[in-house]
């Protein structure tokens, strides 16, 4: 029997396709009371239209965000509180790939802004409801591709000089040493951090819509008919929000609902540190700058 969660409020960045549509199906279906956090409101209306039919749970909504923009991360977070007085599962999964890095509105890579640092501020932005909140769970979407990353505190976030891919693996690996480091601090609390890495999936991600290039869509192309589908590529993510086993995990990195060891970089407390208070750096002065 699956646990009962309709008592339980959701946060889930990236809900309107890919894994996070299908793991937004099976909190919405098992009555969750679900937030999904979208940039297209044509898209999210039409999801969050669609959930309320197929599951019946009228408690589906979404907050519209540019997750590049670190004002409307902020302001999402603050339009939550308001709804909100607890925060049961925060899903950080929202994430893009660029054909090549490029400079965001706030003057960050864009790949890093994406898929890593907006994560970082919408989770400690709310970070008192996670922690007041018992058995709270915060559940972060790496990659395997973590391991091909290469994380520089001092060019890293800013830096125009790696390709696409690598930023993103970067980025991947940035947030396992964020969940090493966010766990620490949920310290005293009831409150668990993990990511985990849904292995390659059937699913249209890129997010900003970019060509990744001829060799790499060749890839994808060939590797298509073996990947996973979304509700496969979910499966560790829902077994981590939702299962009474994952409870007892704390700050690991999970790989079909296993922990595993990342790269030896992402396993470096130290640079955990240094990379929260970097990024609590590069977010007052995105902030600042609005």
């Amino acid at each position: 029997m699956k646990p009962d969660i309709s008592e339980k409020v959701f946060l889930l960045t990236g809900g309107t396709e890919g894994i996070g549509k299908a793991a937004a199906t099976e909190f919405a279906s098992r009555g969750a009371d679900l937030t999904i956090v979208a940039r297209n409101e044509a898209k999210a209306e039409r999801v969050v239209s669609e959930l309320r039919k197929k599951t019946g749970n009228e408690r589906v909504s979404y907050l519209l965000c540019d997750l590049s923009r670190m004002a409307d991360v902020k302001r999402v977070a603050d339009d939550f509180r308001l709804r909100h007085n607890r925060l049961d599962v925060l899903v950080n999964n929202a994430g893009a790939t660029l054909r090549e890095p490029m400079l965001g509105p706030d003057g960050i890579e864009l790949t890093f802004a994406l898929n890593y640092l907006s994560h970082f501020l919408l989770t400690s932005s709310l970070l008192d409801l996670i922690r007041g909140t018992k058995n709270a769970r915060v559940i972060s979407t790496s990659s395997a591709m973590q391991a091909r990353g290469a994380l520089d505190l001092r060019t890293t976030p800013t830096s125009l000089a790696p390709t696409g891919w690598r930023a993103y693996a970067t980025a991947k690996l940035a947030m396992i040493l964020f969940t090493t480091e966010l766990q620490r601090r949920l310290a005293g609390s009831t409150a668990t951090a993990n990511c985990f890495e849904p292995g390659m999936v059937r699913t249209q991600f890129g997010g900003f819509g970019t060509d990744l290039g001829f060799l790499l869509n060749l890839v994808y192309l060939m590797a298509r008919p073996f990947a996973k589908t979304p509700e496969q590529g979910a499966d560790s993510l829902i077994w981590l929000a939702t299962s009474p086993e994952a409870r007892e995990l704390m700050g690991q990195y999970v790989s079909q609902r296993r922990p595993t060891v990342p790269a030896q970089q992402a396993r470096d407390p130290d640079l955990a540190a240094q990379l929260w208070v970097t990024s609590e750096s590069l977010c007052v002065k995105a902030l600042s700058s609005t």
